[in-house]
């Protein structure tokens, strides 16, 4: 790896992992932007580069919310990053239409083209269209068509010369009624657990939410259970270690998804970081 300081520049098609990707580079200490107007990458590194201990690597996501400048003037500003002594790399996702049209309809989100009136299936193909600049321009090409969500964790790590032997762990938060995750190791059911829906103040909120936090920890029960359960972890993952084995997914679900596993994933998440553990992630299926 160069030894200047580094820019990464998340691009692709919308779907594809590039959320997941920056948020990898986030818990590796990279100082990240999401939605960064193209023009003002160099103005940003030198925004950044003012501060005191200056972060030495950075990430931005640009892709079709910039739809409206000229991205065929990429090249110019990354070579302006480049002489503000910074080594830029830009990193393109993609994935089949075919997938990018299920991620959408699991997680019913809209496709930042839409408010065109647009079909999704001509909304990814106008935006395959916007984004030819970037994709021709990249560094590095990444297809996120067969990954998980942990796949594409390591794959981002890989790509970008940052892999180490450690095991990777993901806390992923899901609610049952959608369905375990498939790529599960361990799951653990918080159903039992006082529900913060049925609190009408707190029903709006999530589990990374302080009020939410105060109602669950609050309760011996879950105080009971976070214990026991960070206990059986604390015991168990350090043995799945191995040569062969890079990642672990740590699966909680409640009914619906948004406040005791999330609060939970984030619980055990920062646990294990207190424990050794460099490579921990969260995941809240049915928030992000």
């Amino acid at each position: 790896m160069s030894e200047r300081p580094s820019m990464v520049v998340v691009s692709g098609l919308s779907g594809s992992g590039k959320s997941v990707a920056l948020k990898t580079l986030e818990d590796l200490d990279y100082y990240c932007t999401d939605n960064l107007p193209a023009d003002l990458l160099p103005a940003f590194v030198r925004s950044v580069g003012r501060q005191d201990e200056a972060p030495q690597r950075l990430a931005v996501s640009i892709d079709v919310r910039n739809r409206h400048q000229d991205l065929a003037q990429i090249p110019q500003w990354l070579s302006a990053v480049g002489e503000l002594g910074f080594d830029p790399r830009l990193v393109f996702f993609d994935a089949d239409d075919a997938v990018l049209i299920k991620r959408y309809a699991d997680t019913r989100r809209r496709h930042p083209l839409s408010h065109f009136g647009l079909a999704l299936a001509d909304a990814i193909a106008l935006e395959r269209q916007v984004l030819k600049p970037l994709r021709s321009l990249a560094d590095v090409h990444i297809d996120t068509t067969s990954l998980n969500v942990h796949q594409l964790r390591r794959m981002v790590i890989t790509e970008l010369g940052l892999a180490d032997s450690s095991l990777s762990l993901l806390f992923e938060s899901f609610a049952y009624r959608r369905g375990v995750p498939a790529d599960a190791d361990f799951v653990f059911d918080a159903r039992g657990l006082p529900n913060p829906h049925w609190e009408p103040r707190l029903r709006p909120l999530s589990g990374r939410d302080p009020d939410v936090a105060e109602y669950l920890d609050a309760s011996t029960d879950f105080a009971e259970y976070l214990g026991q359960v960070s206990g059986f972890l604390d015991n168990w993952l350090p043995r799945m270690r191995s040569g062969t084995r890079s990642y672990v997914t740590v699966a909680i679900g409640c009914s619906g998804g948004r406040h005791r596993s999330v609060y939970l994933a984030e619980k055990l998440a920062a646990h294990a970081r207190d424990n050794g553990w460099d490579d921990v992630a969260t995941y809240h299926r049915e928030l992000d």
